[in-house]
């Protein structure tokens, strides 16, 4: 969005912030990072350095985050001014190599949120995509696959209400079929990973989305909240598949599963400060104490989350062998209820005038994708887990039985 982009305090030094490397990632990784503090530039905290590895990328102030620019002004619910409708902004960050992002667990996991940041900074249905595609990428790589070179990718994977895809047959006879819900990106992607019930456990099928006898049902998506991601409903008639990817429980089974999870979280966090970023825009011109106050708490819940969000990064680099199923359903927990929180404050805080002029679609946008999140039924999963927790970690859990929610990922709950 034009204006000022808000950063928070930039002290800490101990860890990449998203938030700050959300506004420097810059340009497509290019490969592991080199030696040094990957806060460097930034005012120092008077903390010792971690030792962190740097990204290797620009780090003056607050430049660029590599993504085009866009004009101000509202658009309706689904981007903060994008020019480009956001299917076709992601095309163009696709061949500029754009979505190339570091794989979770290498030894980069914050860079990879940081960018997932900006992009939800920039437009949650655009970072919806985006985000599709580079966890689609990534749960490629874990398995040994390479993605189809120019591609744009999603993960469909939703078993909503009695929904969701189904594979019967064996090895190269495989008939994929059903109704999967909540497929963002459905009028546009050229493939994706659907993620169907199958004999002895889920199985993945890279689905072509010019075949014959997938239908996208236009109407399925009535709300106004991320209408720009294009999320529909899709039958799948009785497609041959000859191959799949992975063994049965593949897709849940990984580690990489709950580490997506928090990725998403970054999403919903650079969301937040994005319409943060406006509030400030506001409150510099004029402010009184109880805005002030509304504000204040805003950037505490901000700094709060992307720590939080930095720190379960650094766990995850360091021993990528786990899951961190706990971490990861804490760190979006926190972003959730950061989420709720701006939800509540920001109409307060910025009135009719700015609700009108925008600011409403931006927050219809977020209370609708930040609901991947479960509610009340993540927070008992996560009781449990923490009651129960034993070893740092966690070992990856067991293929869940179908139809059966999975706590803080979406493939059996709601949407994904």
């Amino acid at each position: 969005m034009a204006g000022a982009r808000y950063s928070g305090t930039g002290l800490r030094e101990v860890r990449v912030s998203l938030l700050v490397s959300a506004s420097s990632v810059g340009p497509p990784f290019a490969g592991p990072p080199s030696a040094g503090p990957l806060s460097a530039g930034l005012p120092s905290s008077g903390l010792p350095s971690s030792g962190l590895p740097s990204s290797g990328l620009p780090s003056s102030g607050l430049p660029s985050s590599g993504l085009p620019e866009v004009a101000s002004g509202p658009t309706g619910a689904g981007g903060r001014g994008a020019e480009q409708h956001p299917a076709d902004r992601l095309a163009t960050m696709l061949r500029r190599g754009e979505l190339e992002l570091p794989l979770p667990g290498h030894g980069a996991t914050g860079l990879r949120w940081a960018r997932l940041a900006a992009w939800g900074r920039e437009s949650l249905p655009l970072a919806r995509l985006a985000e599709g595609h580079t966890d689609a990428v990534a749960v490629l790589r874990e398995a040994g696959v390479e993605p189809v070179p120019g591609a744009r990718y999603g993960v469909w994977a939703a078993r909503s209400g009695g929904t969701g895809a189904e594979l019967t047959g064996s090895a190269g006879a495989w008939v994929l079929r059903g109704r999967v819900r909540f497929c963002s990106g459905a009028p546009d992607l050229e493939r994706a990973l659907v993620v169907a019930a199958a004999p002895g456990g889920s199985r993945i099928v890279d689905l072509d989305l010019s075949r014959a006898g997938i239908r996208r049902h236009a109407d399925s998506w009535r709300a106004a909240g991320m209408r720009a991601s294009d999320t529909l409903d899709v039958d799948l008639d009785d497609l041959p598949v000859a191959d799949v990817i992975g063994v049965p429980g593949f897709y849940t089974g990984r580690p990489g599963f709950w580490w997506g999870g928090a990725g998403v979280a970054a999403v919903w966090l650079g969301g937040a400060a994005g319409i943060v970023d406006a509030l400030r825009d506001r409150l510099r011109e004029q402010a009184d104490p109880h805005q002030l106050a509304l504000f204040g708490e805003l950037h505490a819940g901000l700094e709060a989350v992307d720590a939080l969000l930095g720190r379960t990064a650094d766990a995850i680099d360091a021993d990528p062998a786990s899951a961190h199923r706990t971490a990861a359903w804490t760190a979006r927990a926190a972003a959730e209820r950061l989420c709720r929180t701006v939800l509540d404050v920001a109409p307060r805080v910025a009135g009719v005038a700015a609700l009108a002029g925008g600011l409403a679609d931006e927050l219809a946008d977020l209370g609708m994708y930040v609901r991947q999140h479960h509610g009340e039924r993540d927070l008992a999963a996560l009781g449990e887990a923490v009651l129960g927790e034993a070893v740092p970690g966690e070992a990856v859990p067991a293929e869940p039985v179908p139809g059966e929610a999975v706590p803080g990922r979406a493939v059996a709950g709601e949407e994904r």
